[in-house]
């Protein structure tokens, strides 16, 4: 174990060599980047309450699970603070030190601030819209914050790189299926801004499946073993531990997802299309030098998408929409 610990320790600083290098090309300076109040109605102009008005009358026709939906996806954005604690705990990240600045921290928290605004977007939207009860959302926020995340990843840096890889796409996929809907519906500026954090999700998968790519030229069984010990478990939701108010830990997971899966916002089988693209990108086919467990492995893997695809067609989702304390009853349209 310690062999293997030091080997990732070794792939760590190697990849932090070129870290600046990934800021530069996956993340945007602060400065140039959009802000949530270049999406939102301008509070210090004087037509701040006719947007308003016109935001609240759109977000009137927006269906109940749809509403269901975007607020799991702000509560999974707003417990950023797990997240960055998290990855701040993997093995080759530190924060800064007598031996001065570390790449991977730096990384992380330029992610972290890129990320922040997506909760602050989205927070601020539903707010507005009067279609939500804020308390009970902030509560569910409250509580998935105090009850953690465990991705199953521990401190390996092998296994948290696949799980940040495919649940990048995971929430790119979720927002711009949001931003689609939002635009059928009319609500072109709620399109807009989960586009804008679409992109953001996009971006950030490009950079840490590229981790992974340059883990494969360097310790390609280690890293194969890893990507199928990932799959094994299946990758967990960072919602999974979602819940209301008074109701006991991951209580409300099952009934959002299945209101994700009603609208197509995301499904089973969108997981398996995560998957398989993350086998194509890395061309877990191509991969040389295994060792007999890795190329097991890596066989394991490649026949995963299928029979999960024969899996998720026979799944059925239930029909009737679930009431959540989070967009009461009453409005439901």
């Amino acid at each position: 174990m310690n062999k293997l610990h030091n080997m990732r320790l070794e792939v760590m600083q190697f990849l932090e060599k070129s870290l600046d290098s990934f800021v530069d090309n996956y993340l945007l300076p602060v400065e140039k980047m959009w802000q949530p109040s270049d999406l939102l109605p301008n509070s210090e102009s004087e037509n701040f309450m006719e947007e308003v008005k016109e935001l609240r009358e759109i977000a009137k026709d927006l269906p109940y699970d749809f509403w269901v939906v975007l607020v799991g996806d702000t509560i999974t954005e707003e417990a950023l603070p797990t997240y960055e604690s998290w990855l701040m705990d993997v093995d080759g990240v530190r924060q800064k030190g007598q031996e001065g600045e570390n790449g991977w921290a730096k990384w992380i928290r330029q992610w972290t601030g890129e990320e922040n605004r997506h909760g602050d977007l989205l927070n601020k939207y539903l707010y507005l819209s009067g279609r939500v009860n804020m308390r009970e959302v902030e509560i569910t926020t409250q509580h998935l914050i105090n009850d953690g995340f465990d991705p199953g990843t521990d401190r390996d840096p092998y296994k948290n790189f696949v799980f940040t890889s495919f649940q990048e796409l995971a929430t790119y996929v979720s927002h711009m299926r949001v931003s689609k809907l939002a635009k059928q519906y009319g609500d072109k500026k709620l399109a807009k801004l989960c586009n804008m954090i679409a992109g953001d999700e996009m971006r950030h998968h490009l950079a840490y499946s590229e981790f992974v790519n340059r883990i494969f030229q360097v310790d390609p069984s280690e890293m194969m073993l890893s990507f199928q010990y990932m799959m094994k478990q299946k990758i967990t939701m960072p919602a999974n531990l979602i819940r209301e108010s008074g109701d006991a830990i991951g209580t409300a997971f099952e009934k959002f997802s299945e209101s994700a899966q009603r609208i197509g916002v995301y499904t089973a089988l969108d997981y398996v299309d995560i998957l398989q693209k993350l086998i194509d990108k890395w061309e877990i086919e191509k991969v040389t030098n295994l060792s007999d467990e890795a190329e097991k492995a890596r066989d394991y893997l490649i026949k995963l998408p299928a029979r999960m695809t024969r899996l998720a067609e026979r799944m059925v989702t239930p029909a009737e929409e679930k009431l959540f304390k989070w967009v009461q009853p009453a409005l439901v349209v």
